[in-house]
């Protein structure tokens, strides 16, 4: 009888445990995963939390993961054209989980080609944070942007930035980063911890000045934000103007009135319409004329991108460890932020 192997997080370690495989509820897939992307953000700051506040031995552990792929082995009721043996990218906390088998909702599961292979299609998750941040940004054709933090989110979306037609420069203080998102197309950037930005951003930007913004790092974003400002574009009453959006977990102190001209401050979360909607997670569809990109479509466009190769994972990835190993790759993700970025958990499964 197959056991479900999963990482769980305890005491700010990585760790495994077995359970059983639930039986399958109407309108989900039972998935034998071959591949699973670790957050370095969401993820992590969880993972370093629980180190800082030493928690109690008799503290329960949590589960960790929401982005794999891998096969279907089954499924049960509606499950719109799903088959046992596609290939498919699942996503959503508690399903899509670091493990060896993952039970999923029908809505989180998108089937890739054999032109995508499982560690591409584990970028799932948080390539449809990315777009969904770039969608709340609203950016136009011809804009210049800010991508402040070339982690993965900051790095899949600056180039969907670019492939909306935007000119983007990064800020990352992390060399490594900078390194792979130069790989990945973004032509300039900047490190903004060591150096000031401003002079490159405006120069980058020339004549016009910034028209948005993305903050996707954690922490104080209040040096950088500041900093920020003096980048975007300003209309003839000396107001700043222009999109801030933030995704990642960073603070910066916003003000009203002219403190903060006329920008337009942004949050963006999750991966579109219906994630966390129980009832659309497992088959309920919202109507089409009026939510135009729910999650699901956000993450087929995503998997075409990647299939086409407009849209590049593959030198994010820096790393690949098999699951029983999880605690190397955490500590490696904790300890060492300046060597690692994209980690994949590998699974073994007998033929």
């Amino acid at each position: 009888m197959k056991k479900i192997t999963g990482a769980i997080l305890f005491d700010g370690q990585l760790g495994t445990r077995e359970q059983e495989i639930p039986e399958l509820q109407p309108g989900q897939v039972l998935v034998e995963v071959h591949a699973s992307l670790i957050s370095p953000g969401t993820e992590m700051a969880a993972a370093r939390q629980r180190r800082q506040k030493h928690l109690a031995p008799d503290t329960p552990p949590m589960n960790f993961g929401y982005s794999n792929a891998g096969v279907i082995l089954e499924t049960r009721g509606d499950v719109k054209g799903l088959k046992a043996g596609m290939r498919v990218a699942c996503m959503g906390a508690g399903a899509a989980e670091h493990a060896n088998y993952a039970v999923v909702p029908v809505n989180l599961v998108v089937p890739i080609p054999d032109a995508v292979t499982f560690e591409q299609a584990s970028y799932l998750s948080l390539a449809a944070t990315s777009l969904q941040a770039v969608r709340r940004t609203d950016v136009k054709l011809g804009e210049y942007g800010a991508v402040l933090g070339q982690g993965i989110v900051g790095n899949l979306a600056a180039q969907l930035y670019r492939l909306n037609g935007a000119r983007v420069i990064g800020w990352e203080s992390l060399a490594l980063r900078a390194e792979i998102a130069a790989k990945c197309g973004l032509g300039a950037c900047v490190d903004f911890m060591k150096e000031d930005p401003v002079e490159p951003t405006r120069k980058f930007a020339s004549p016009y000045g910034l028209d948005f913004a993305l903050f996707a790092f954690g922490g104080d974003g209040e040096s950088a934000f500041m900093n920020v400002k003096k980048c975007m574009k300003v209309s003839a009453d000396g107001h700043a103007m222009g999109t801030i959006t933030l995704v990642g977990g960073c603070r910066v102190p916003v003000e009203g009135g002219a403190a903060s001209g006329n920008l337009n401050f942004c949050v963006s979360s999750r991966t579109g319409a219906g994630y966390h909607d129980r009832e659309w997670e497992y088959g309920k569809d919202y109507p089409p004329a009026f939510v135009q990109f729910t999650t699901q479509r956000n993450a087929r466009e995503l998997i075409a991108l990647i299939a086409e190769k407009r849209l590049l994972v593959d030198p994010m990835t820096t790393h690949r460890i098999p699951l029983e190993n999880i605690r190397e790759a955490g500590d490696l993700l904790i300890d060492h932020p300046d060597q690692a970025l994209g980690v994949i958990l590998t699974m073994k499964h007998e033929a």
